[in-house]
């Protein structure tokens, strides 16, 4: 068989693939969060979500509501520097967003199944 024939049928079978693969995962929700950042943002916007008292404060101050909190939180990045990832328990991270021309600052403690806001801080 010369290499046109099976670069031929390679691409056939390459193109029968690729719309099997569009068929089966277009519907539906899936992402490839394989980045630190997006493993721990995923993994704390899973989680149910409680605030401290300092947290709802903060939010009450900047007049910032729950859904407005996910939108900061899926748009933040996460200082691995400042963040505290080497506890037993709960690790603290250190989040840093910007949301409607202000940037702000997280600390979340992410715990096995509850994600607990402990600060909010406008910079």
């Amino acid at each position: 068989m010369k290499f046109i024939q099976r670069l031929g049928y390679y691409s056939i079978g390459l193109v029968i693939g690729v719309i099997i693969l569009l068929f089966f995962l277009g519907g539906k929700k899936t992402s490839c969060d394989y980045g630190l950042d997006a493993r721990v943002i995923k993994n704390i916007s899973t989680k149910k979500s409680s605030y401290s008292s300092e947290a709802l404060q903060s939010f009450s101050q900047y007049q910032i509501d729950t859904s407005q909190y996910k939108t900061i939180l899926q748009d933040a990045t996460v200082n691995f520097g400042e963040s505290q990832t080497d506890l037993d328990s709960c690790k603290i991270y250190i989040l840093e967003s910007q949301y409607a021309s202000h940037k702000y600052k997280l600390q979340i403690e992410n715990c096995d199944s509850i994600a607990r806001v402990q600060k909010l801080e406008k910079q």
